[in-house]
């Protein structure tokens, strides 16, 4: 998304949206107005947008903010007669994406607010506006540019157009905002607002009041996502479809009776059926408690409290339910008036729903301890530059310097070795081996809660710098290397790291992946498929291919398999079985001298 003349954003600033994205940043710089845009954008609801909101600097008085997305539908019916694309109108970047414009021009008392699709369009003489036209007019425009009209069908606007576009000696494609309010192009737009992500925002230190309980209480999102329900909304649409019918007969005969009275008048009306209806301020649920105060009564804690088991229960059921409508759920300082545990009860929430299909998580924090737990690329940091601008940076490793550098983020000096993997699910299936190992024998050091041993997922294509240009090196601990055998260049870095003097050690799986460790009553249990477990196979493949194959499962990418077997099937495995798969005993080794650096 993009943004400019809002508040503090005088200048257009961008930002990258990943599943998981956590603006971070000071006070008052400007992180809680990105997620307020977004709001503004979705609904303009929760936060309503008014000429106060209009930067001061602001020269042409234009608040912008734009939205792109990658995830949209391939077809489009306009009615009975249209269907159309995206891509067939002209209505997509030059990258193939879908952009979205609105703009509020806030030089009177109110904003006014125009909507644009920006596209690479035709911007030849004649070609430019067809989205604009009406039937007739597309009629005439075939006549004019000397297509036959015998040779598309007149009835549809989509074939005109594409006729139109078709005979063009040069069509001249430029990219352009085209405006959303007119003709075809407004039916176009009002099919894809039907497909528009919910965009839910929780804000940190709204005022706890009845009208507010919308923002406090999160079961107010419950209906929405309910009524947002293919089948709920195909139901609702059969209502609105019984009250168009009969409601429209009686205009109809109404306007009958007018005209036989004065003709004239009944020529000036016509019978219009409108129907936007609010659904969800018809419904409403409530948590209360025994004794009846409702949850914006109780304090912040509690209310938070009930904010972390909201999105633990929607995990659960977007993970269960499989895609539905694409959700955003946007979230300020969710760490604020949280026990640390609770605090990483929500973030590993936050990683449950943003792996699901069709979500989004956008969180805001200024809390080193919070921004430590989160990978740096899914990092946007937000500081103000020399002349109190804010500018948004995206994660990196430079970046993470600037963060730790001006919201003081500190080693934890109980660390004493540092273990290297490739990414989070590799963390994952180390913890939960070493703690069924050291449930067979407390010797073993269990590395999902020693407070001596930190994980850094390096990330596969990043590893060779995280090796020559050692930037942990500073933290003066040694390092240990666990790296898949998958990779053939990943060899020299084991051997770059074990040349060094300070203790570091690294090692290649023998098998071919870590996931290659689980055995397959694990995977059985936890994905409801059989797969021949080898230790050379793409075991991640495998059982994507599995569940592609499979009628009653939801099928899954091979990195969403990895989440999975890391989240629930590593999970499974005991000493015992462990034992089986890992015969020479290769993981107790890597834990026995993990355990004897730990200890020095």
């Amino acid at each position: 998304m993009t943004i400019r003349g809002f508040r503090g954003y005088a200048e257009e600033q961008s930002l990258e949206v990943g599943d998981l994205t956590t603006i971070i940043g000071k006070n008052d710089v400007g992180k809680s107005t990105v997620l307020e845009a977004l709001e503004i954008f979705f609904n303009n609801e929760v936060v309503k947008l008014d000429v106060g909101d209009l930067n001061v600097a602001s020269k042409d008085k234009l608040v912008e903010v734009t939205c792109t997305f990658a995830d949209f539908p391939e077809r489009l019916i306009l009615d009975a007669a249209a269907e159309t694309s995206l891509a067939d109108e002209f209505l997509l970047t030059s990258a193939g994406s879908l952009k979205v414009k609105k703009r509020w021009d806030c030089s009177g008392a109110k904003p006014k607010e125009e909507v644009y699709v920006t596209a690479l369009h035709p911007s030849a003489d004649r070609y430019s506006d067809l989205l604009s036209l009406s039937n007739a007019a597309l009629k005439a425009r075939l006549k004019l540019v000397g297509v036959d009209p015998s040779a598309v069908n007149q009835t549809s606007n989509p074939s005109m157009r594409s006729g139109i576009w078709g005979t063009a000696p040069q069509l001249d494609l430029f990219e352009t905002d085209i405006p959303v309010a007119k003709e075809d192009m407004k039916k176009i737009w009002d099919k894809l607002s039907l497909h528009m992500p919910l965009f839910a925002l929780f804000q940190s230190d709204r005022a706890s009041r009845d009208s507010d309980s919308e923002v406090q209480d999160p079961m107010k999102l419950a209906v929405i996502a309910a009524l947002a329900e293919v089948s709920v909304q195909e139901k609702l649409n059969d209502v609105i479809d019984a009250v168009r019918q009969h409601a429209t007969e009686l205009a109809t005969r109404t306007h009958t009776a007018l005209s036989k009275l004065d003709a004239d008048l009944a020529k000036q009306l016509v019978p219009t059926f409108k129907a936007e209806p609010r659904w969800a301020s018809l419904f409403s649920v409530a948590l209360e408690g025994d004794d009846g105060i409702p949850i914006n009564k109780r304090g912040s804690g509690v209310r938070r409290l009930i904010l972390v088991s909201f999105f633990r229960a929607e995990a659960d059921r977007k993970v269960a339910a499989g895609h539905k409508r694409n959700v955003i759920y946007a979230v300020e300082e969710p760490e604020t008036s949280q026990h640390p545990r609770n605090q990483k009860i929500l973030l590993e929430s936050f990683r449950a729903l943003a792996d699901s299909e069709g979500c989004q998580v956008l969180l805001t924090t200024h809390s080193p301890g919070f921004a430590s737990d989160l990978a740096v690329e899914s990092l946007r940091f937000v500081a103000k530059d020399k002349g109190g601008m804010p500018r948004i940076h995206p994660g990196s490793e430079v970046v993470w310097a600037a963060i730790a550098e001006e919201l003081g983020v500190l080693p934890d000096n109980r660390v004493k070795v540092i273990i290297c993997v490739e990414g989070p699910t590799d963390v994952d299936a180390l913890k939960s081996l070493s703690a069924a190992l050291h449930l067979a024998d407390k010797d073993v050091i269990d590395l999902a809660v020693d407070p001596r041993v930190a994980f850094v997922p390096l990330g596969g294509g990043n590893l060779k710098h995280w090796v020559n240009e050692r930037y942990i090196k500073g933290l003066n601990r040694p390092e240990v290397h666990i790296y898949d055998n998958d990779v053939s260049s990943y060899s020299k870095y084991i051997e770059i790291v074990n040349a060094r003097a300070d203790g570091s050690w690294g090692a290649l799986t023998s098998k071919r992946e870590i996931e290659n460790y689980v055995d397959a009553e694990a995977i059985l249990d936890s994905m409801l498929v059989v797969v021949p477990v080898d230790d050379n196979e793409d075991l991640p493949k495998l059982i994507s291919t599995a569940l592609s194959n499979s009628l009653e499962l939801t099928s899954l990418g091979t990195t969403n398999v990895k989440k999975v077997l890391a989240k629930k099937a590593f999970p499974l495995m005991t000493a015992e079985r462990i034992g089986l798969r890992d015969p020479a005993g290769e993981v107790a080794g890597w834990l026995t001298r993990i355990r004897a650096l730990a200890e020095e």
